[in-house]
């Protein structure tokens, strides 16, 4: 028996396909620099994450988070929305993506949901979008060298953008623990139309891929840090994706430290950054230890946010040879520029921004030939919505 008395009401749930069909419009990097202005600014909401994590009955790791979010701009209703990005790290043997999830868009008046929309296709391009940026404002000018460690989904997403975002990049090393996954992302990369001035180089090992890049991006899945900071040449920006991948010790000699959300990284205990503030080592932008920690000898302090950089409350790189990481919550990243480099990506709220158009033409041959990170696919089912979907820059066209 139905008891609701208002059966008219509207709401859209819309498959990864409707997603990227309504992405068609879409300036991702203009988008994020956006939301990231608002947020810089004040006008937005963003409550303490969700986090409910486990192991599954196989023995894998698996997470549940929960971000809700608002931009509250002057003049304008807010724009009110929830993501939840699940993971389970043992999905690619299973021959399914490792991460899904939804965006849950609400009526600011009513509270009623509006829009619940796949949000893995977002996620992915916004990351990317965050790096983008920081490789505009805190990567030393016509950088050429890009390292990727990690080579999922997350990889290919910014390989696609960075290639169109930083033209002259002229080399891409790659690195991954299966191999078979790097010479994937290196087939995926061959298949770019921005390629034909770019090599790519299949490394041995993580301090091989990032020793002469100027630009280093991890995206993995590690919790434990391991890129020191005598791997990484002067001058080098890490935006640190996937968070855990820098030691301390490298964070503590970047020349500059970016976070996109001080609260949220001073509020998670799970990762580097937050680690580190707990343990006296990493102060806040106020140069201030956390409440009830004593500060130790050779404490660094955040110089800013990313939002602080494009409103140009901080200079961005000051020199050369400054290296820099930059963190961004609530999806991957972090970024440093050093004396060596980090960056950590996600913008909440992003989802409901107003976007713009870039278009990316993808001939129905190399449709044929991608496949994802876990799984082969055809065309008609990236068409229906897959993982290598989102692994495309937004505005995804095809060709006969």
């Amino acid at each position: 028996m139905d008891f609701e008395q208002y059966p008219d009401s509207h709401f859209r749930c819309l498959t990864r396909a409707d997603v990227i069909e309504a992405a068609r419009d879409v300036d991702i990097v203009a988008a994020v620099a956006e939301a990231l202005m608002l947020h810089s600014a004040g006008q937005s909401v963003l409550p303490e994450e969700a986090y409910l994590g486990w192991t599954t009955p196989q023995g894998d790791s698996a997470r549940l988070p929960a971000m809700p979010g608002a931009l509250v701009q002057d003049g304008r209703p807010p724009l009110i929305g929830m993501k939840t990005i699940n993971a389970s790290i043992g999905n690619p043997g299973r021959g399914i993506p490792r991460t899904q999830g939804f965006t849950l868009l609400l009526d600011p008046e009513t509270a009623r949901p509006l829009a619940l929309m796949e949000a893995a296709y977002i996620s992915a391009m916004r990351t990317a979008a965050v790096t983008a940026l920081a490789v505009r404002h805190l990567a030393v000018e016509e950088p050429r060298q890009l390292a990727l460690l990690g080579c999922g989904a997350l990889a290919q997403a910014h390989v696609a953008l960075l290639l169109r975002t930083v033209p002259t990049l002229r080399r891409i090393s790659l690195y991954d623990v299966a191999p078979d996954r790097a010479k994937s992302v290196a087939r995926y990369i061959a298949l770019l139309p921005e390629t034909a001035d770019v090599g790519t180089v299949l490394a041995d090992g993580p301090r091989e891929a990032v020793r002469d890049a100027e630009l280093v991006v991890p995206v993995t899945t590690v919790t434990r840090g391991y890129i020191e900071p005598d791997w990484l040449r002067p001058g080098t920006l890490v935006c640190h994706v996937s968070l855990d991948d820098l030691t301390e010790a490298a964070v503590l000699s970047a020349g500059t430290v970016i976070v996109d959300d001080w609260s949220l990284v001073r509020d998670d205990p799970r990762r580097l950054l937050g680690r580190m503030h707990r343990a006296g080592t990493l102060l806040g932008p106020d140069g201030t230890p956390r409440e009830g920690v004593t500060a130790r000898p050779g404490a660094r302090r955040v110089d800013g946010t990313l939002g602080d950089v494009l409103a140009g409350r901080h200079p961005g790189r000051r020199d050369r040879d400054d290296g820099r990481t930059q963190d961004t919550p609530r999806s991957t990243g972090q970024c440093l520029p050093v004396r060596g480099g980090h960056q950590r990506g996600a913008v909440p709220g992003t989802e409901s921004t107003r976007l713009r158009h870039v278009p990316f033409t993808v001939k129905r041959d190399m449709l044929k030939r991608m496949h994802g990170t876990d799984e082969h696919i055809g065309v008609e089912t990236l068409r229906q919505g897959t993982e290598t979907v989102y692994q495309l820059p937004a505005g995804l066209r095809t060709e006969a």
